[in-house]
């Protein structure tokens, strides 16, 4: 079988792609023959060593890669409810850029037969963080008014739509003219385009009184903007810090990220209480191991797609001998949807 394996931090040239021996699965764990995996910003994190839970439960060398599409090969000891053959979308803690993948059976489900392999694999990660971000916390009620940033991307993509689920209004915000149309076409009840306008006086217009729930993933850059517009008793959701990050070049610039760092707003708990507002954060990664939480969330998103509720983001295809490039177009901010590696 082939992986990515990573051996120090740093660019591109630190994903290698080598030979390894097929895995066999141990009690309670399948065997997938992978045959597409989602590439996600935290992949490129862990590449940086930028990622806590990569750097305390793994350490290096590490295979990244969260999410994946295939074939069950075999079975472990105790596995039940599935057979060898089946067509299967799923999370894994890591190890996900290879060909052959061995996870704990709770971490695979049935693939919804509307989706295509490359859709799949583009699903769990960015679905089940929308759906964790938006259901688990019970921070939205229908109606709500939600603010999405980076609408046109995979998690923002899958939050416009089930946030539309949930008959709310929502406004997505997108970093370029191209990616417009897409937000439109999912539903979304106004875009930004930050491009082209002042983002927060476009904001003030769409809602002057400000927004119930606002998504933000980048981090300095927006994050001080979106607490000062949620209305009261509104939510800020964060879930990433983009732009702290590089969009070129592959490596980190330490000087900015310090820098970065030190802008980033803190919040005091005296002040949230007299404004009535309240900040959420999470970390995907850790609630794997949850199994009935996993199970609750990626249940209820295989149905929304067998209904046609959802729809998979659009999908940029690359060999798993591409990774570098792939991390490259997904650092640069162009891209639209998921990105997927072919082993």
């Amino acid at each position: 079988m082939e992986k990515i394996v990573i051996h120090s931090y740093g660019g591109y040239d630190k994903l290698k792609l080598e030979q390894a021996e097929t895995p066999s699965p141990g009690e309670n764990e399948v065997l997938v023959e992978n045959r597409a995996v989602g590439v996600n910003y935290a992949d490129v994190t862990v590449r940086w060593g930028l990622y806590e839970s990569a750097k305390k439960y793994v350490g290096l060398p590490i295979t990244p890669g969260f999410e994946f599409a295939g074939v069950i090969k075999a079975l472990g000891k105790n596995v039940e409810n599935i057979a060898v053959g089946q067509k299967v979308f799923g999370v894994t803690f890591f190890n996900g850029y290879s060909s052959r993948l061995c996870v704990p059976q709770h971490q695979v489900y049935p693939m919804p037969s509307s989706l295509t392999f490359e859709q799949a694999a583009g699903v769990p990660a960015v679905f089940l963080t929308a759906y964790y971000a938006l259901f688990e916390n019970f921070i939205f009620r229908k109606g709500s008014k939600v603010l999405v940033h980076s609408a046109a991307g995979g998690v923002g993509s899958s939050l416009v739509q089930m946030a539309k689920i949930n008959k709310c209004q929502v406004t997505g915000v997108v970093g370029s003219s191209h990616k417009v149309e897409t937000v439109k076409n999912l539903g979304a009840d106004f875009v930004i385009d930050k491009s082209s306008v002042d983002l927060w006086s476009e904001v003030e217009k769409i809602s002057p009184s400000g927004f119930d729930v606002i998504l933000d993933a980048n981090g300095v850059s927006t994050l001080k903007g979106s607490y000062n517009h949620l209305a009261p008793m509104g939510k800020l959701v964060c879930y990433g810090f983009h732009s702290m990050l590089p969009k070129k070049g592959g490596k980190i610039n330490w000087i900015k990220l310090g820098i970065d760092y030190l802008r980033t707003i803190r919040f005091n708990p005296l002040d949230m209480t007299n404004e009535n507002k309240s900040i959420i954060t999470f970390n995907l990664s850790f609630l794997f191991s949850q199994e009935e939480l996993l199970r609750r969330c990626m249940e209820q998103i295989g149905i929304w797609f067998e209904e046609g509720k959802l729809v998979a983001p659009p999908i940029t295809t690359y060999a798993l001998k591409d990774v570098a490039k792939a991390h490259r177009d997904l650092e640069s901010g162009k891209t639209v949807g998921k990105l997927v590696l072919i082993p």
